[in-house]
């Protein structure tokens, strides 16, 4: 059958896209009109789009930093190792040997995940070219590609694997019989990287590898009634109802939208539509994805149960089942909120998978429905989970992040761990630029303060924000353009800060109280005009609900930590290969302050110590305990929640 058809423009697609896919510009020979489609997506508009991420730049920065870093993995990295186990399993000689990790070593073989990595892979390449144009990443996804389509003819086969039994794996799973492994897992990281190298970076070979695979699923799953496919979802399958809710959008075919529907978890969908949070227990980074699936099918075919159960799903998540620093879970499962107390010092809480996810989920909703709170939560968990995920000397990353005091953040190897934070990993720091502005109809929201400029093609005009934000609670927008026109700026007012202060080229025009919304400056601008955004920041603290004397402390949207120093660490013990014995590495007794009293006292009595966000606040023996933004703490220990004594 032929999937290649082509119902809707790229740009237009991509406008629709809320999951990390950003506007591209049309015409691409990847996005060929082959035929007219079987049926026009219904997409639902959102309120508003993204913008192209090579129409954003961004400044020097953390964020850059981190960027930088990663695209000097990405280069490091060879892809023939990546695709060895490809090649095997369609009988081609490999041409380099396999990588370790999850990529190949029998202590992973009960996962199966032999292969995710490429796909990440593929989605880092592409979002690494979108930002900056360097054909090398073009180069590997085309190189990638070529490989995976001659793996496909080998094999006579849309579908390529790198797992071990490969096709006789998911013929076993696709039967119903017990396996050993997450196929649709796995693949899924496949669809998605060709997805990417489509849509990002304008890669025809890409597509026509992902079409041949999407048509192979199409073919596979088709003998299965509801029942036997609903038994199959209980295995942990990635967020395979996007990609097919993406290729519905691609192509117009309706196969697609059929299967996005039938990879839809009904046992997760089903209580959440009734506002039903069944959620404890469950393993936290295999739903995620589902629910940004959830909220993909929602905007491709406009059925709204899809989207009232992503939303419900968030506002669960994000409001009732956060750390502060916007992370959950732990040992990668959900638990009772209830239960916080017995798991918030683990330190096998809050996966970063989860983080990243959760991310993609909130930037697809703000897009839908453009509240504050979408805004708030993305800048805590990128900060306290995103950025501070990064080896800021290696590049490498974290997989959990958890709060066991005097515990240490542990990176993966650069060639022997492969773990799916490392995949992850290889996405997050390519793509800061694609949440800090969205438009809308004659408007240009704000969302993010991070120094970079964007280009808004459509209205003629580019906006610089120059800010040292977080060191500073102040932004400065400045526009250039030929001619003077009416627009609207939407500057986000963030929960954290009780007031916000909006001038003009120097002079006050708005001043809020109301935190958590967007303030609305309408005016004809003119070239050079400057806006400024003065916020407040200061010391604060989020206590554990069931557990009020459990506190961690913040200052804006920044959790801060307690810098704990060495003890007992040597250079090096903090790069681990094997991420089943987080909590066990590096696992001497260490000293760690005790606090003691009320914990609105404390906050208040946190005191600047000189260096830009660097605090001091007494223990209760009275020495000082030294704390910094979470996100700047490597290679020493820490503690981010504190079990308070009474005074």
């Amino acid at each position: 059958m032929d999937g290649g058809r082509t119902g809707q423009s790229r740009r237009g697609f991509l406008a629709s896209v809320g999951s990390g896919a950003i506007v591209a510009t049309a015409g691409s020979p990847a996005f060929a009109l082959q035929s007219a489609p079987d049926a026009p997506p219904r997409a639902v508009k959102p309120r508003l789009t993204a913008f192209d991420m090579a129409d954003v730049d961004l400044h020097d920065s953390p964020f850059l930093h981190a960027q930088r870093m990663t695209e000097a993995y990405l280069l490091r990295l060879d892809p023939d190792r990546m695709l060895h186990n490809f090649r095997v399993n369609a009988g081609l000689k490999p041409r380099a040997p396999v990588y370790g990790g999850w990529e190949s070593e029998a202590t992973w073989a009960d996962i199966n995940c032999h292969g995710h990595t490429l796909g990440h892979y593929l989605s880092a390449c592409a979002l690494a070219w979108r930002s900056t144009r360097d054909k090398r990443y073009q180069q590997r996804i085309e190189h990638i590609a070529a490989e995976l389509a001659a793996c496909q003819a080998a094999a006579k086969s849309g579908l390529v694997t790198a797992f071990p039994d490969g096709a006789a794996l998911l013929a076993r799973h696709l039967a119903g019989q017990p396996i050993t492994g997450v196929p649709w897992y796995t693949l899924h990281k496949i669809y998605a990287g060709l997805r990417d190298a489509a849509l990002l970076a304008d890669s025809a070979a890409s597509r026509e590898v992902l079409i041949r695979l999407a048509d192979w699923g199409v073919a596979a799953c088709r003998p299965l009634n509801d029942a036997q496919f609903e038994e199959m979802l209980a295995i942990e399958h990635g967020g395979m109802n996007e990609v097919y809710a993406d290729l519905y959008a691609m192509t117009g075919n309706a196969d697609y939208r059929d299967l996005s529907r039938r990879f839809s978890h009904k046992a997760i969908l089903d209580p959440l539509t009734k506002n039903r949070d069944h959620l404890d227990g469950l393993h936290a980074n295999t739903q995620v994805p589902k629910i940004t699936g959830f909220h993909r099918v929602y905007e491709t075919t406009g059925e709204t149960r899809y989207r009232d159960a992503a939303r419900f799903f968030w506002r669960t998540v994000a409001r009732t089942r956060s750390f502060a620093t916007g992370g959950h879970g732990d040992a990668e499962h959900f638990f009772a909120p209830v239960d916080t107390a017995q798991h918030v010092f683990s330190p096998k809480a809050s996966e970063t998978c989860c983080q990243h996810n959760m991310l993609r989920l909130t930037r697809a909703m703000f897009l839908d429905d453009p509240q504050a709170e979408y805004g708030d939560y993305y800048e805590r968990t990128l900060y306290n989970g995103i950025l501070a995920s990064q080896d800021p000397d290696s590049g490498m990353a974290t997989y959990f992040q958890g709060a066991k005091p005097g515990y240490m953040k542990l990176y993966h190897t650069p060639e022997h761990s492969f773990w799916c934070c490392t995949g992850t990993g290889m996405e997050n720091h390519v793509k800061y630029r694609d949440s800090i502005y969205f438009k809308g109809d004659r408007a240009l929201y704000v969302n993010l303060f991070i120094p970079s400029s964007v280009r808004w093609r459509e209205a003629g005009a580019s906006l610089t924000q120059t800010t040292r934000f977080p060191d500073e609670a102040t932004t400065r927008l400045r526009w250039s353009m030929k001619a003077p026109q009416t627009l609207t700026l939407a500057l986000r007012h963030p929960g954290w800060s009780r007031t916000a202060v909006v001038r003009v080229n120097g002079a006050e025009v708005m001043r809020s109280d109301a935190p958590g919304r967007y303030i609305d400056v309408s005016r004809e601008w003119r070239d050079g005009d400057e806006v400024t955004l003065e916020l407040a920041m200061e010391p604060g603290f989020e206590a554990i609900p069931a557990a009020p004397d459990i506190v961690a402390f913040t200052y804006g949207p920044l959790v801060l930590a307690g810098a704990l120093g060495r003890q007992g660490l040597k250079p090096g013990d903090d790069v681990v290969v094997n991420e089943r014995k987080f909590g066990e590495y590096n696992d001497a007794p260490v000293t760690v302050p005790q606090l003691a009293g009320d914990p609105r006292a404390l906050a208040g009595a946190i005191r600047p110590a000189g260096a830009p966000l660097t605090f001091t606040l007494a223990a209760a023996d009275g020495q000082a305990v030294r704390l910094v933004p979470y996100h700047r703490i490597a290679h020493e220990r820490y503690a981010t929640y504190w079990k308070l004594a009474r005074a």
